[in-house]
């Protein structure tokens, strides 16, 4: 990372910056480029991983380049506010934001799992179970592809204007 100064390291930070995101971006191996999708998802965190799961149609480019490949990137951020004036630096504009970034192998959720899964992305998005909100059809379920994303790399930094001493150029 180029600015060390920006780094979060501790784990704990890392998942509460996860918890707060709304949508992982998600980038795939293509032929050329990269392809990269947008998804909601479901964050869980066991004493030793992180996994994060995904849910969607049996069919699609992205299964068929999990098929080719497993390996993936993520992204995910949290835009804080857009600060202004002569205290952020010679343009007088920048972002405050916290992002995490990584890579894992994508799997599909074995049948066994996928409610589980489901209530996880539920709960990411603040319905918990036994509220009036909460509810999927259980028929529906096994005809969705649910993915865990195994998490092996992660990288956090914000973006932080208070925190950041400023020195006005010479």
């Amino acid at each position: 990372m180029r600015r060390i100064d920006r780094e979060i390291t501790d784990l704990n930070d890392i998942i509460r910056i996860m918890k707060d995101c709304k949508v992982c971006h998600v980038a795939f191996h293509d032929e050329e480029y990269p392809y990269v999708v947008p998804m909601t998802f479901g964050l869980e965190v066991k004493a030793d991983e992180i996994n994060i799961y995904f849910h969607g149609a049996k069919v699609g480019k992205k299964h068929d380049l999990i098929r080719r490949n497993n390996k993936v990137s993520f992204v995910m951020e949290n835009i804080c506010s857009i600060v202004t004036g002569p205290q952020v630096g010679e343009c007088e504009c920048t972002m405050e934001f916290e992002s995490v970034m990584g890579t894992g192998i994508i799997e599909y959720v074995p049948e066994e799992r996928k409610t589980m899964a489901l209530q996880t992305m539920l709960t990411q998005y603040g319905v918990k179970e036994g509220k009036a909100d909460y509810h999927f059809h259980c028929e529906v379920v096994p005809k969705i592809h649910l993915l865990c994303l195994r998490i092996n790399s992660l990288s956090a930094k914000r973006r932080d204007v208070a925190e950041q001493k400023y020195i006005p150029p010479k």
